[in-house]
């Protein structure tokens, strides 16, 4: 019939070519990176992100979560009698030292008020629990549940059972970010027990640390216990870090590659303590002799004006 249009339809409609539409999206990826890394403009963005997807991560993980935690509590029934029996034994073996240390402590504190020597800080924090592990395989860090609702800042210092475990870097509403000591950008102040000598100890990305600028004939052994100096600001002094496995020594260089592995679980899932920020260091007042000094040129310049009169 006259006026029908034979053509037949557009099933498919053309756009941009395949290779365009990837070079421009990869262009737009690159921008947003730069602008991100340059002036930290995503940073609203990503913890409205974090806000939202928080819920739908924790339901994901609920029945991984369930099955987890009835084969602990099988486990657990299991090994109750076994722990409860050995906890008699250690109870038992350790009253003695436990009975003395109340009065050690006193005697200490009472010490340390005769010499006028400042009080240790005392470390308060909260338990986390860890979560799961950052998704970036080239770091070693770890999420936990604890976040801005809970007063967490960054800059804290995590620890468990055995020593320090990382540094919290990153915090969101519900969670936060724990970077452990062996991440390959983590730095912790050390003190070697055995003899005191103190360095920095550096993660190497691959579960183990390194001490570095010790001299090739430093006094450090293999087995040596690494703790906190304290020196940073971060992490209060005591606190057991790493030991000593392998020492390399080559005359050819200054320095001696000293490895180490760490003392806490930094690699094993479990709990936490955030442990509370320190207090700001007090600020270094000015020199006496400086302003002696300036007092001096005052007085000169004062003399010298008296004897022009």
């Amino acid at each position: 019939m006259p006026g029908i249009d034979h053509a037949p339809p557009p099933f498919f409609k053309r756009g941009p070519a395949p290779l365009a539409l990837l070079t421009f999206y990869i262009a737009l990826s690159l921008a947003i990176f730069v602008v991100d890394l340059r002036f930290q403009s995503l940073e609203l963005l990503r913890q409205s992100v974090a806000l939202f997807v928080d819920p739908v991560q924790r339901i994901a993980q609920t029945p991984g979560s369930l099955v987890d935690y009835a084969d602990q509590y099988l486990e657990g029934m299991r090994s109750l009698s076994k722990e409860n029996d050995e906890l008699r034994h250690a109870k038992l073996t350790t009253a003695p030292d436990l009975q003395r240390l109340a009065q050690l402590e006193a005697e200490n504190e009472r010490l340390r008020k005769l010499l006028s020597v400042k009080e240790r800080e005392k470390a308060k924090g909260q338990v986390a629990q860890i979560l799961y592990t950052a998704r970036d395989p080239f770091s070693r860090k770890v999420i936990v549940d604890k976040g801005q609702q809970a007063n967490i800042v960054a800059g804290q210092p995590a620890i468990d059972e055995s020593g320090v475990v990382g540094q919290v870097t990153r915090v969101f509403p519900f969670s936060s970010e724990i970077t452990l000591i062996t991440d390959k950008d983590q730095a912790v102040p050390v003190q070697i027990v055995r003899n005191g000598q103190r360095s920095v100890v550096f993660g190497l990305g691959n579960g183990q640390l390194e001490l570095r600028y010790m001299p090739a004939n430093a006094d450090v052994e293999v087995g040596d216990l690494l703790v906190t100096s304290g020196l940073d600001g971060v992490y209060l002094p005591g606190f057991p870090v790493a030991k000593v496995i392998n020492i390399e020594r080559d005359s050819a260089y200054s320095f001696a590659r000293i490895f180490c592995a760490p003392v806490a679980g930094v690699e094993n899932f479990g709990e936490v303590m955030v442990l509370d920020a320190r207090p700001p260091l007090p600020e270094r007042p000015p020199e006496s002799g400086s302003r002696g000094g300036a007092d001096g040129n005052q007085r000169i310049k004062k003399k010298r004006a008296v004897k022009g009169n």
